[in-house]
């Protein structure tokens, strides 16, 4: 068995373009003094591979820059064994917006191996798991416990940005596009569920609709407008895309969400701040941490 204390890794802190980038910069250094950063590196296979060359060890921790860590993490102990030891692993976050706790923008740990061999988003290798993901390489591991809050709602444009992404993300599967039918099976159970609370719950928060706006947006191009979903790991693409709709008001997001309800039959609603506070008291009690060595239970 191998054991790795967490302080002894260095810690990358991956920015680009994220709001708040300078101040949660500030917070990342007094939970870890020895954290170095990386920023405004376009592409997410290219700014990875910078995040492996500033590191001095060959396994680092990476922190998103929308993210703010727990520091017991820092205090941990990674243990692996020969099956796992060249492995990469990612811890849930939770999500500001609506509570969910799942792998989007969670603490990763990675090998500069993996990195500089792996050939994902912009680099892809042209395999569909590779176009916008890293979570379909072999070795790459889903942890069970969660470590951080993910904050993606500093202006409308990150809110519906983040919404929008996962909005399309998760009805791929494996990077591909889902058959429809008429029975809703044709989303993961998990996913299903995901997707659901993404395009419901947020309005009690700053910027909360925009994310949900952005979610039921992705759904709709990307299964009914049949939109090259590809162009969802183009930061700047996504940019022109938020032109077309920052105009818009919340009936826009309502007739959205009326359409993937008529079309797709998805269940959805429109909680107002009050529900939305009110779901997300009792979800996030769903989750608890067991460990930082357990593996994801996949059903």
């Amino acid at each position: 068995m191998n054991k790795i204390d967490i302080r002894d890794l260095d810690v990358i802190f991956l920015t680009y373009d994220e709001p708040l980038k300078e101040e949660y910069w500030l917070k990342i250094k007094n939970i870890v003094p020895w954290a170095k950063r990386v920023d405004n590196v376009k592409g997410s296979d290219s700014a990875h591979k910078a995040a492996a060359n500033a590191s001095d060890t060959e396994r680092f921790v990476l922190v998103d820059g929308d993210n703010i860590p727990d520091p017991e993490f820092f205090n941990c102990t990674l243990e692996l064994d020969d099956l796992n030891n060249d492995h990469v692993f990612r811890w849930k976050a939770r999500n500001h917006i609506n509570g969910l706790v799942y792998g989007n923008g969670g603490i990763s740990c990675w090998t500069k191996t993996f990195v500089n061999e792996m050939r994902t988003h912009e680099n892809t290798d042209g395999r569909a798991e590779s176009t916008i993901e890293f979570c379909y390489e072999r070795k790459y591991r889903s942890m069970h416990d969660c470590y951080s809050i993910t904050y993606p709602n500093a202006t409308p444009f990150q809110a519906w940005r983040a919404g929008f992404r996962e909005g399309v993300k998760l009805c791929l599967n494996r990077g591909t596009k889902l058959d429809i039918d008429s029975n809703n099976n044709f989303i993961h159970s998990r996913n299903y569920e995901l997707l659901s609370i993404w395009h419901s719950v947020g309005q009690d928060v700053q910027n909360g609709w925009w994310a949900i706006y952005g979610a039921r947006l992705g759904t709709y191009l990307t299964l009914i407008r049949n939109w090259d979903y590809s162009q969802v790991r183009d930061f700047d693409r996504l940019r022109e895309l938020w032109n077309t709709f920052k105009k818009d008001d919340y009936s826009a997001c309502e007739r959205i969400g009326e359409t993937l309800k008529r079309i797709l039959g998805l269940k959805l609603t429109d909680l107002d701040s009050d529900q939305s506070a009110f779901f997300k008291t009792f979800y996030e009690k769903n989750h608890k941490n067991i460990g930082i060595n357990q593996f994801e239970r996949h059903i």
